[in-house]
């Protein structure tokens, strides 16, 4: 196990599945005690403790991002268990796909309210904990969408380019306290989402990758591990894609 994180408290946000929780396995790896959450402490306990058999540190904590109550609450909770946050990884997010003439305003509220609203609120409550501590790394997972746009995806692509301006000010806001803040934006990754796609509409996403294969979570997770490593201390502000090329 590497120790690059060694001592490090990690909370990551949408830990229990997907990318998610490629990212909290990975950070565990490399020495984070990581502080995985999901809406239900099943889901989130399932994996934390499949970190803890694999050797890792973790723990789980329920939170809705959409609930400013529930946002304050998972925050305090591994505040008063580790005293820390040294890193906040915002992955939590939903869709609610449908062509603009046909979204409903509360599939447009609810996916802004989670993905954008939501990191702000995650932001807004480990931040003061930085700034006292002057240090700190925050990663902000966004997606391709955010830079290409998608049919379809006008309320998604509209919360993660939010997410990418908000985390330039942010960094700006944040620099002289040392505390870096970036995005990871992923293409199209082997997730339950994708793998539930028929053969036709698999070889019509990788016709738009010049890898000529989808993305995985440990590609993401390996992103946001150098950006929250020693080796990035004098990156903030960007936004790193992962996506096999498919944006250049």
């Amino acid at each position: 196990m590497s120790e690059d994180l060694n001592g490090k408290v990690a909370l990551v946000t949408g830990g229990s599945r997907g990318i998610g929780e490629g990212i909290a396995r990975h950070l565990s790896t490399l020495g984070a005690h990581v502080a995985l959450t999901a809406r239900t402490m099943e889901a989130a306990e399932s994996v934390a403790a499949s970190i803890r058999e694999d050797g890792g540190a973790a723990t789980a904590v329920t939170l809705d991002v959409s609930d400013p109550a529930s946002v304050e609450s998972c925050v305090a909770t591994v505040l008063e268990d580790h005293e820390r946050i040294d890193i906040l990884v915002n992955n939590a997010g939903i869709t609610r796909d449908n062509l603009l003439l046909r979204m409903k305003p509360d599939d447009w509220e609810a996916v802004i309210s989670t993905n954008l609203d939501g990191t702000y609120r995650m932001c807004r409550a480990v931040v003061p904990k930085m700034v006292r501590a002057k240090a700190g790394r925050i990663v902000n997972i966004t997606s391709v969408v955010g830079t290409l746009g998608n049919p379809g995806q006008a309320n998604y692509a509209a919360t993660k380019a939010g997410i990418e301006a908000f985390s330039r000010s942010l960094a700006r806001e944040l620099g002289s306290r040392n505390i870096t803040v970036n995005c990871v934006a992923p293409g199209f990754i082997d997730t339950d989402m994708t793998r539930a796609l028929d053969a036709k509409q698999r070889d019509a996403l990788l016709s738009q990758v010049p890898l000529g294969r989808l993305g995985s979570p440990q590609d993401v997770a390996d992103a946001v591990a150098f950006l929250v490593g020693s080796g990035a201390t004098y990156v903030t502000g960007i936004t790193l894609h992962v996506n096999g090329g498919m944006h250049m």
